[in-house]
């Protein structure tokens, strides 16, 4: 989908239509929000124990990780979960959740690897931004690791501004901030 609305197109080679995004609301606990927690969870637990300790994250632990944390904020009436599909399959994932009166936060922004590079974080983003309106958001604040440098990268080009912590999460190196308008 496309900031508008409409579906995107994934053009291959010669023009020719391959697949599609598009981005609608889901339940937290439905089947593929579930596999799409799971995939970002191991990425990011991975990444950075591989980064900090040279392995990868204890399957125990990434178990009982994944299961405290279901996503159970994203529900009506404060918070969203949203789902990209890329050809119809599960691809990607942002939430949102309101902290106050004004402002939301952005959480669980995962495009799976291999659709990574096809535009379908820009419309997530876009997604997730025009959800926060829709809750009542002025503002849209996010926090981030530094390893986690495409993350970054991705939300300077898309407008968010770094700012002062908003949490203390052990984890959180990086803060964001932007400004909602109902154009977001």
């Amino acid at each position: 989908m496309t900031p508008t609305g409409t579906p995107s197109t994934d053009n291959g080679p010669a023009g020719h239509a391959q697949a599609s995004w598009s981005v609608a609301p889901e339940p937290f606990d439905s089947p593929a929000a579930t596999a799409l927690w799971r995939a970002y969870y191991t990425e990011v637990s991975d990444r950075w124990y591989l980064l900090h300790e040279g392995r990868a994250t204890d399957p125990g632990e990434l178990e009982r990780e994944i299961a405290a944390d279901t996503g159970a904020e994203f529900t009506a009436p404060t918070g969203v979960l949203l789902i990209a599909r890329y050809g119809g399959g599960p691809g990607g994932t942002a939430g949102v959740r309101m902290l106050d009166a004004v402002t939301a936060e952005l959480k669980r922004v995962f495009v799976r690897p291999e659709l990574r590079g096809r535009g379908g974080a820009a419309l997530l983003l876009a997604a997730a931004e025009r959800a926060a309106v829709g809750l009542g958001a002025g503002k849209l604040v996010l926090d981030t690791r530094g390893d986690l440098v495409e993350a970054r990268r991705l939300y300077a080009r898309h407008g968010y501004e770094e700012a002062a912590a908003h949490n203390d999460d052990p984890y959180a190196e990086h803060w964001f901030t932007k400004v909602l308008t109902t154009d977001s």
